[in-house]
């Protein structure tokens, strides 16, 4: 049989289809909740224990740490299947897995060599705690953004955390993280109060109950409607120093293991988008070619107009799988077959691509369809709303490909220059 999940990723492992086997098994409750789900805007609760259950919350934890095992091909295969059904609960369960790069990667800068003496100690114990927690079932939300926008930085961050007796005291607006109210702990980014660079950022670990802890007024807007990502307010938040990272430097240092980008593992939150992409595809195509004209008895996807949509449908589906498979593939080869910068420089114009290509197939579907398969709480409509999000999550593509051409030419600027023998 085949999974789901292979029809992004080709050429699995026996390992890494078992693990897409766990996946498998978890997508049929998503696909018959997500049109209640996204009726009521509102993360399925049942949807934790399931996904807890089939051991999915450790997925890209390693072994050791009590997790699957698993790694970036597995995650994209994961949020792909789970964007077939349910591309809010695929989103949610996405950010809960960026959460394990705040533990990989601060392990992997240790081995680096980037951590040393007294700093190794407890860069090592934040970054196994959050491994062995989400392993152990801890479903965690990775909150960073937030509303205040720097012209230099797609992220910026305005929380801050004070010293405290014996911890932290945070305040702050996350604007956007998914799973709130849902999430066990909700993993943090701020800034040291007193600091302005980079290196003042730390980590800290935020029970959903804490005082002070509230979630933002629910929020009625494009994009997944069930993926619970209000934000939350942080007033007074008291957090033990245990249960935080403030080695100065230690955020930055520990993203600079990423393969590609800032946390190494973006491209999984488009296979979500590229999964629903694939389902309103497959949707429209059966509904197309089994649907026939009153008067010739030909299938309506038969008429020259349907057959031009149907095409262009197809060029950009297969365009989002192209631009996925090679970074993909960028990201995981070992050894790896480009510079870092250039690999973060094929994500940037990616990013974007993937997303309006997925779009403009739900809006060929949009069209092929016609006015009986236009209704808000249909899988066209639904769809269009889910992925209208891709196209400025995080950065729109025009700022991607804008950073790429400025990375491109900044290069051959330095080429300019050279010393030439008289």
């Amino acid at each position: 049989m085949t999974l789901t999940g292979e029809r992004l990723v080709e050429n699995m492992t026996g390992a890494e289809r078992e693990r897409a086997g766990r996946v498998e098994k978890v997508l049929p409750a998503l696909r018959e909740a997500a049109a209640r789900a996204d009726a009521e805007a509102a993360f399925p609760s049942g949807h934790v224990d399931l996904i807890r259950e089939a051991g999915l919350l450790g997925l890209v934890v390693p072994e050791e740490n009590g997790g699957l095992g698993g790694g970036l091909r597995d995650l994209a295969a994961a949020t792909y299947a789970m964007g077939t059904a349910c591309p809010s609960t695929a989103l949610s369960y996405f950010f809960h897995n960026t959460s394990a790069s705040r533990g990989m990667l601060p392990l992997e800068a240790i081995e680096a060599g980037l951590f040393t003496g007294e700093e190794v100690e407890p860069v090592r114990a934040f970054a196994e705690k959050v491994l062995t927690r989400m392993a152990g079932g801890t479903w965690t939300a990775n909150f960073a953004s937030e509303e205040v926008k720097s012209s230099s930085a797609n992220i910026a961050i305005a929380t801050t955390a004070a010293p405290a007796d014996g911890g932290w005291t945070l305040n702050g607006v996350k604007s956007f993280g998914c799973a709130t109210g849902v999430a066990d702990t909700y993993l943090v980014t701020a800034r040291l109060d007193g600091t302005t660079g980079a290196d003042g950022l730390a980590l800290f670990l935020v029970p959903r109950d804490a005082p002070g802890v509230a979630s933002r007024t629910p929020w009625n807007g494009l994009g997944m409607r069930a993926s619970n990502n209000h934000g939350i307010t942080l007033t007074d938040v008291f957090i033990p120093a245990d249960e935080a990272l403030t080695v100065p430097g230690s955020f930055v240092r520990m993203l600079t293991m990423s393969r590609g980008s800032f946390v190494g593992n973006q491209l999984a939150i488009s296979a979500c988008y590229l999964g629903a992409a694939q389902s309103v595809y497959d949707f429209a195509l059966d509904r197309l070619t089994r649907a026939t004209f009153a008067d010739s008895g030909r299938p309506i996807a038969s008429s020259p107009m349907h057959q031009v949509i149907i095409g262009d449908m197809t060029e950009r589906l297969e365009t989002a799988y192209l631009w996925i498979r090679r970074q993909l593939e960028l990201e995981t080869s070992t050894p790896p077959l480009l510079p870092k910068q250039a690999v973060y420089r094929q994500w940037r114009i990616a990013k974007g691509d993937i997303a309006e290509s997925c779009f403009q197939v739900v809006l060929g579907a949009f069209k092929a369809c016609g006015t009986s398969a236009a209704t808000l709480d249909g899988v066209i409509g639904r769809a269009m709303r889910d992925l209208a999000m891709g196209l400025v999550m995080t950065f729109p593509a025009e700022r991607g490909r804008l950073e790429a051409a400025s990375i491109v030419t900044g290069a051959r600027e330095n080429e300019l220059f050279a010393s030439v023998e008289k």
